[in-house]
């Protein structure tokens, strides 16, 4: 039996419409980003880990389906469908549909370790998900490798077979800060129950979120822009069950805000921690829409706001600090109706430029190409509706912020590839005054 709720909305396409300014209240879901790899650290601790806040999104679907095809023990808390329990204890065979499931998502990759600890071999497919670029396992294999495990390739994707066990601390630096090879690393720790070095490690929210539920499960962690050191936990600490939440989705907040910002309304974000979303508050007021960062809400007032004018460079970056790259498809949809000339570059997801701008100028977005992760537009610019596609989830996200603005009607399509991310995002959209309707074939 299925344990993530399917998302409300199941149409294929939606009509959006220009219409007052947004106005309201809403709380976004779990962070889809987050609780992938919350849910495989829960299979790779192997005790009884209660997960609350989980989102009800596509690709969480898909690991939780992966957790049960991998022989892990789920179950749903009684009257609350966003609570998932990993039940540990006993672990049963694989399915053979696990291959295909994996092929969808690309957090296939975060169940490795757990498959190590259990099956003593992963065999996976490459990633899935967005198609916005290179989804290379180099820094992966680097990571299993220094634990003497032994791997191999070929067209259809991979394989890890687990080392000897050993109890010496690993010590490995990363040449970027892979988010996915930082979280790899955690995992095969926490499997191999050996101590970590890990040199020049990705910090993300979603990253410090996983340390933050290993240290309440007895792990000592110490976090810094140079180094992340894992400690093993004591005997006593791990007989005892944990709880942990998925924090909420930053991407979706700021999705939210920018729909608000550029129809010039007011709102309130509930769920979102202020910390996890700063270089994106920061673009925000410096493209002159104001702004309030409370601990658990972001508050939006761009009625009766004048833009300042300055030209935003939205760099998307891997550093502490720095802009997350999910975050540059909803700014640029924003910025198209704000005067100034603005940069973007996404070196990161190498390919979602290709997706995103072709879908833009359908629109009739005048955006010059750079190069393949670099370009630049000056705005306000005047879009009119079309009938367009979500190529993937971000840009699913920016084009609805478009359409929100554009003359005429425009219909979205590729819906699944946005409920990947969202369990629904026009849902929420309405219930600040949106005019989005779903198309009935």
């Amino acid at each position: 039996m299925p344990l993530a709720q399917t998302p409300a909305t199941t149409a294929e396409v939606i009509a959006i419409r220009p219409g007052p300014p947004l106005t309201g209240a809403v709380t976004v879901d779990g962070s889809k980003n987050a609780a992938l790899p919350l849910l495989a650290a829960a299979a790779a601790l192997r005790r009884p880990v209660q997960l609350s806040n989980v989102p009800a999104s596509a690709d969480v679907h898909a690991m939780l389906t992966l957790l049960q095809q991998a022989g892990h023990r789920l179950a749903r808390a009684v009257g609350d469908p966003t609570t998932v329990l990993v039940l540990g204890g006993s672990v049963g065979h694989i399915a053979p549909e696990l291959f295909e499931t994996a092929s969808r998502i690309r957090a296939s990759y975060y169940l490795v370790p757990a498959l190590l600890a259990t099956h003593g071999r992963a065999v996976m497919p490459w990633p899935g998900g967005c198609q916005i670029g290179d989804r290379g396992m180099e820094q992966h294999f680097r990571i299993y490798e220094a634990f003497g495990d032994r791997y191999a390739v070929d067209d259809r994707g991979y394989s890890v077979v687990a080392g000897s066990t050993r109890t010496d601390s690993v010590s490995v630096k990363l040449p970027f800060r892979s988010r996915g090879a930082t979280v790899a690393a955690i995992l095969r720790a926490v499997v191999a129950n050996r101590p970590l070095r890990l040199g020049h490690p990705n910090l993300s929210p979603e990253v410090t979120s996983v340390l933050g539920a290993l240290k309440s499960a007895g792990w000592g962690t110490r976090a810094t822009e140079r180094m992340i050191v894992l400690t093993p936990p004591s005997a006593a600490a791990v007989e005892h069950s944990v709880a942990w939440a998925v924090p909420g989705d930053k991407i979706e907040a700021g999705a939210l805000a920018c729909a608000l910002a550029a129809t010039g309304g007011n709102g309130r974000i509930e769920g979102v921690r202020g910390r996890d979303i700063a270089p994106f508050v920061a673009a925000l007021r410096w493209l002159g829409i104001s702004v309030a960062v409370h601990e658990d809400a972001l508050t939006v007032h761009a009625r009766n706001t004048q833009p300042t004018g300055h030209s935003l460079r939205a760099i998307a970056s891997l550093s502490p600090g720095g802009l997350d790259a999910d975050f540059e498809p909803a700014l640029m949809a924003l910025t198209l109706g704000l005067p100034g000339t603005h940069l973007f570059a996404d070196t990161i997801n190498s390919g979602r430029h290709g997706n995103l701008l072709p879908q833009l100028a359908v629109l009739g977005a005048d955006i010059e190409q750079i190069s393949p992760t670099m370009c630049r537009l000056t705005g306000p610019q005047r879009l009119t509706g079309a009938g367009v596609e979500s190529t993937d989830i971000r840009t699913g996200s920016a084009l609805i912020i478009a359409g929100l603005t554009a003359r005429g009607v425009t219909t979205l399509g590729g819906l699944q590839q946005l409920r990947r991310g969202h369990a629904d995002l026009p849902a929420k959209l309405r219930v600040l005054g949106a005019d989005i309707c779903e198309v009935t074939p």
